[in-house]
């Protein structure tokens, strides 16, 4: 009889124990959310409880477990500012400190995403020892996700949030810390990056196996092993993307392409893909979705594969997808290496388009210029004119580089290039081997330094004006 009594014991414990209120990691002391909206916010107890809310800012919310123990409620949010508190009782009862309210962005990609302030080994950031050293503001918080395989959709994740400062932010993705500290540094409020990414990392493996069926054919091994986790297709999405679905945000920065560069056709389909699935799955509508520009270089495998056409579906991505925008980097690729050391620069650009559209800072550019139409010339010159370029065209210095033109052989030869005389955007294109050219292009091989840039000093892409 005592067997069974202290057995039965051990039973009621053990489902005291679990009993408990839970919620994903992401939720914890020290996080940031986003500001005068309603944030959700999740997680389990045991069935039918009941889950109250309160926070020091005035707001409550109240909802009950369903029969799987699930509960999730909306949390009305002020205006940026903190710290605050939040307590959240159930089974148990849990409380929140030092939580900010700011902006949010979710920021992922491949390993010029994951790529920290403090660089790799050998391959530095510019200027990281003195943004390391100068860091301390405990209004930039990061949550880095812990990389994590799963063939299931997970629902938490290992990471914590950790403000900015000499010891902290040397690991943070220093692509999205310089775009988080140019939003602060003008917006004035505290600034979270959930900061989700995998070196090597496909687009595909970013995206859930329904989207992705759409458009490709899916096929998930029984088995993944680990080091193929960042390329198998939906894997990502499942382990390091699927648990903060839902967290509020403001908006998304990615950072990723090159190694969809051998498959640039089919990601002028996944990149739009990708954005409005995210899109869709948050329930937020078209919220910005920001990217950076993979950078020339001419150092990668397969390096006869020419990665203009990949700058080149970012382009058009970014030209028809409502409320996303590209952060050129013609200029500052690395020849030998796949990462650009001027991440701050990547950040500055992100920011730029989010400072402009999204937080109505007006007087500045946000986008390198834009190819808009060509014209023909008398004689064996063609012009093109560009967009985002009201102020005029510079190449500071450089003299025009990188164009090449063709005539109706479709074979391009190098051209010379001269800003028109009396047309403050537009550029004339020539070269005495091609008599009657029909089409240019500019920057379209793996590796160059740009040199055409609007007023103010943002670069143009690649372009072509042919489909050949």
């Amino acid at each position: 009889m005592k067997k069974f009594f202290y057995l039965g014991i051990l039973t009621v414990v053990s489902s005291l124990a679990k009993a408990q209120i839970k919620l994903p990691n992401f939720f914890s002391d020290s996080m940031v959310l986003q500001q005068q909206t309603e944030v959700s916010i999740w997680g389990t107890d045991k069935p039918k409880t009941k889950i109250n809310l309160k926070t020091n800012w005035g707001k409550t919310a109240n909802t009950v477990c369903d029969l799987n123990g699930k509960w999730k409620v909306k949390l009305s949010t002020p205006t940026a500012g903190g710290p605050f508190t939040i307590e959240i009782k159930g089974s148990n009862t849990i409380t929140y400190k030092n939580v900010l309210i700011g902006e949010v962005w979710i920021c992922s990609g491949q390993s010029n995403m994951e790529m920290p302030v403090q660089g790799y080994n050998s391959q530095p950031v510019i200027g990281s020892n003195e943004a390391i050293l100068n860091s301390t503001n405990s209004f930039i918080r990061s949550f880095d996700a812990q990389k994590s395989s799963s063939k299931e959709l997970l629902t938490d994740i290992n990471g914590a949030w950790k403000s900015a400062s000499p010891a902290t932010t040397g690991k943070f993705s220093a692509t999205a810390y310089f775009f988080a500290k140019k939003l602060h540094s003008i917006l004035g409020v505290p600034i979270g990056i959930i900061h989700t990414s995998w070196g090597a990392s496909t687009i595909e493996a970013w995206m859930d196996s329904s989207t992705l069926a759409s458009v490709l054919k899916v096929n998930i091994p029984e088995k993944v092993p680990y080091n193929q986790t960042n390329t198998t297709h939906t894997m990502l999405y499942r382990s390091m993307l699927h648990p903060f679905i839902g967290y509020t945000l403001k908006g998304a920065i990615w950072y990723q392409g090159e190694s969809n560069r051998p498959r640039a056709k089919e990601y002028q389909t996944l990149l739009p893909t990708l954005i409005n699935s995210w899109r869709s799955q948050w329930n937020q509508g078209n919220f910005p979705f920001y990217f950076a520009q993979i950078a020339p270089h001419s150092g990668l495998p397969n390096n006869q594969i020419n990665s203009a056409f990949l700058r080149e579906a970012q382009l058009k991505t970014m030209l028809t997808v409502p409320k996303t925008g590209m952060a050129g980097t013609l200029d500052i690729g690395e020849q030998f290496l796949i990462h650009p050391a001027q991440k701050e620069t990547v950040g500055n650009r992100l920011a730029y388009w989010a400072l402009a559209n999204d937080y109505n800072i007006q007087g500045i550019a946000y986008s390198g210029p834009v190819y808009d139409k060509i014209e023909k010339n008398q004689g064996d010159t063609i012009t093109v004119s560009f967009k985002y370029a009201e102020l005029g065209l510079n190449s500071f210095g450089k003299t025009l580089s990188d164009f090449e033109i063709a005539g109706s052989d479709q074979i391009y030869y190098p051209a010379n290039a001269i800003f028109t005389k009396g047309k403050n955007n537009w550029v004339s294109i020539w070269s005495d081997t091609v008599k009657n050219p029909v089409h240019i292009r500019y920057g379209f091989k793996n590796w160059l330094q740009g040199t055409l840039f609007n007023t103010q000093g943002l670069p143009a892409s690649s372009f072509r004006t042919d489909d050949w």
